[in-house]
């Protein structure tokens, strides 16, 4: 895997840089602006993901974003961030990014993230997908799913269908969907994916 990170904190470049390297078949690059990543994606692509600071010289917001969307090859791109909102990860989903990530993820979990999206799947961590008012409040905790809810969480994680956990649940499979249905809600998850993402960054898996 090929992985292009444009940020302009020479720490975090330093740190991502130790990390990556100890990850198997990961190999890195790093630009410290925009028109020094847009530069290397044409001439040093093609590059499996793409990571950019939202903040970095050259981005002016989200159209830094738009322009490498743009820069052909269907290049997979996401935004990395320690100051950006909830309404911010939106639009970046809605312009056709792969992901948002915080800069406060742990760095496996940022590893996992990259793996991700480079395989074709969105990534937001779940405190982002949260519309409650109150942003700034704890995630659920395990007594705040029911059992045959938690049941359905480490289903998905597993990678079952709705069909292989009715089975393993002894219900039908509606009552899966209902379950299925509900759970993402109370964990504020949009797809399957997130909700084994959340399963494995919680300790439900």
């Amino acid at each position: 895997m090929r992985l292009l990170i444009a940020d302009d904190h020479e720490l975090l470049r330093d740190t991502l840089r130790l990390f990556l390297a100890r990850e198997e078949a990961i190999e890195v690059e790093f630009e410290s602006d925009l028109p020094s990543a847009l530069r290397a994606i044409e001439t040093r692509g093609p590059f499996d993901l793409v990571l950019l600071d939202y903040s970095m010289p050259g981005m002016n917001g989200l159209e830094g974003l738009k322009s490498t969307l743009d820069a052909g090859n269907d290049v997979k791109v996401a935004i990395i961030s320690g100051v950006a909102s909830p309404d911010v990860a939106d639009r970046v989903l809605a312009l056709g990014a792969s992901g948002f990530l915080p800069k406060a993820l742990p760095a496996k979990t940022l590893a996992n993230a990259v793996r991700f999206m480079a395989a074709g799947e969105i990534y937001v961590p779940v405190q982002f997908l949260r519309r409650a008012k109150d942003e700034t409040t704890s995630l659920p905790a395990s007594s705040q799913l029911l059992p045959r809810e938690v049941e359905v969480l480490r289903g998905l994680c597993a990678g079952k269908t709705n069909k292989e956990i009715a089975r393993d649940m002894n219900v039908q499979e509606p009552t899966v969907k209902l379950y299925v249905k509900t759970l993402f809600r109370k964990i504020g998850v949009r797809n399957r994916t997130q909700a084994a993402l959340y399963a494995k960054e919680f300790g439900f898996s």
